[in-house]
């Protein structure tokens, strides 16, 4: 994968490079920015220089000096993803590989090289894939993913919760999408902290990144091989079983593309919400004044720090125009969420709240955009809910600035995020989150049924009239029980409704069925 480098330092070429403060400082054949080595250091500074300069498509360089296009803009990233007659997710029409530019050992061989899966193929081979992809994600039930979501955010919560100190990212962010997704998939016997620590290793693209992959790649083997013989209701037996009949090489690397990608976006787009939720008192206040929901903070973050920076890649079909540039057959394009969200174009205020808005780039568009968002969005926003009602007092442990990152072409994964709170007691994962001991259940109330007395009639007898608005009592006669029984003091009043609205409830009153909204959102969080 792309190899990562933390913002503060980053690799440095091996080439003669000119010294830092010269104009020609991270600039490669014909004056081109690269996007890699010294000066590339901030992709985010980057792009807003190369917006400056060339507009909403601008020529860079990859690793070894191989040509790109970086699309900035928001409307051109859409178009193309959009217009599959004009560009293509294959790579096998990219010029610097078919003339030998691209060596098989390129950092960015895992994100370019050609794969027999939906989001490299076309035409009727794209539809045959990406429906059987689509119809086992159909087949996720939303209410019983969140309460497993919940659940898992519980057990890995129990795992930290009494020492009053976490890393975020660590110990959370990297934790709970993997329980999630092996759950989904269909093997959640296989999560456990080597599983986590093989998908990050792999993705980093670390000199054990192989072995890492190999080692997930046997789980998901092995995973395939059981649904082939016995398919059961999970994903990859939905894959197994679809009409589209696909070979196991085609189930196993689906299942890939779909642990690999849901995975490392959500563990970004987790770390960048809590991170919001630990750095930012407007964002905290808006939060917790309700004027925004976990899912409305979530969208948020997916307009700023967008979980894949930019994506590898599209390539031209034929000679086209793109953001006033002139793009030839076989050149490759960039498609780039970070920068196209931050169009000032779209958002000439960054700080203004894009509440509501999803037309962000984070999941892409067109015949490839994610067909697995909605899984992210649910453990970011029930993950993050369900850890704040756990630990409401949680708050940054580190000055922000000593906050880091590692970066690549693309993504920006934050390192550590290091959270002090209240030390609490594990919680049982099938109550509602708390972050106060469950109260020992109340005696249940004796009830009586003795029959209510009948009001004094002596007055009445008297001859003196019933008050005003109140009703004659009923004529006594002979044998009846209200006769025969002595005065009482008069039973209960009926509650008073005012404007304000209903008087409160008499002290051991059976407490009231919560209203519709709070069933609703109870329903929806999975309680």
């Amino acid at each position: 994968m792309t190899p990562e480098h933390p913002t503060t330092t980053g690799p440095h070429d091996l080439a003669v490079e000119p010294p830092p403060g010269c104009p020609a400082h991270g600039r490669g054949p014909g004056g081109l920015r690269r996007l890699y080595g010294p000066g590339a250091e901030d992709l985010d500074d980057l792009y807003e220089e190369l917006r400056e300069e060339h507009g909403p498509v601008a020529p860079a360089l990859l690793h070894d000096d191989v040509p790109i296009w970086v699309v900035l803009g928001h409307a051109e990233n859409l178009y193309m993803v959009r217009t599959p007659s004009r560009f293509t997710r294959d790579s096998r029409t990219w010029t610097p590989l078919r003339e030998g530019m691209v060596q098989p050992d390129h950092p960015l061989m895992p994100h370019i090289a050609w794969q027999p899966i939906c989001s490299h193929a076309e035409g009727d081979e794209h539809k045959r894939l990406r429906d059987a992809v689509t119809a086992a994600m159909a087949t996720i039930d939303d209410r019983q993913l969140r309460r497993y979501i919940y659940r898992s955010s519980q057990r890995v919560v129990n795992s930290f919760c009494e020492e009053g100190r976490a890393d975020l990212v660590g110990q959370f962010a990297e934790h709970l999408p993997m329980a999630v997704m092996c759950h989904v998939l269909g093997m959640p016997e296989e999560y456990d902290d080597r599983m986590v620590h093989a998908a990050r290793d792999a993705l980093k693209g670390t000199e054990t990144a192989i072995a890492s992959h190999t080692y997930v790649m046997e789980a998901l083997s092995r995973l395939t091989a059981r649904r082939r013989a016995q398919p059961v209701e999970d994903f990859a037996s939905h894959l197994v079983t679809d009409p589209a009949g696909l070979t196991d090489d085609e189930v196993r690397e689906h299942l890939r593309l779909v642990l690999f990608a849901a995975y490392e976006a959500t563990v970004n787009l987790l770390s960048n919400a809590l991170r919001m939720v630990l750095t930012d008192p407007n964002f905290v206040a808006r939060l917790n004044g309700g004027q925004m929901t976990v899912a409305q903070a979530v969208e948020q973050s997916l307009w700023d720090e967008p979980p894949f920076s930019a994506v590898l890649g599209y390539f031209a079909k034929q000679d086209t125009e793109l953001g006033g540039q002139r793009i030839r057959k076989g050149d490759g394009l960039l498609f780039a969420p970070a920068p196209g969200n931050v169009d000032p174009r779209v958002r000439p205020d960054l700080s203004a709240s894009m509440m509501g808005n999803r037309s962000h780039l984070a999941f892409g568009g067109g015949p490839h955009e994610c067909p697995g968002q909605d899984i992210g969005r649910a453990i970011a926003d029930v993950g993050v809910d369900a850890l704040l009602m756990r630990l409401p007092d949680v708050q940054l442990d580190c000055d922000e600035e000593d906050l880091r990152w590692t970066t690549s072409i693309a993504s920006r994964h934050l390192v550590a995020l290091p959270a002090r709170f209240e030390p609490r007691p594990q919680q049982d994962i099938v109550v509602k989150p708390s972050h106060s001991p469950v109260p020992p259940q109340r005696p249940a109330m004796a009830i009586t049924h003795a029959p209510r007395p009948a009001p004094a009639v002596a007055d009445t007898a008297a001859g003196t009239p019933p008050a005003r608005g109140t009703a004659a009592p009923a004529p006594v006669t002979a044998g009846s029980t209200a006769a025969a029984s002595p005065a009482a003091e008069p039973g209960p009043r009926p509650a008073v409704t005012s404007r304000s609205g209903p008087a409160p409830a008499p002290a051991g009153a059976p407490a009231r069925r919560p209203g519709a909204w709070r069933r609703f959102l109870a329903w929806c969080r999975g309680y």
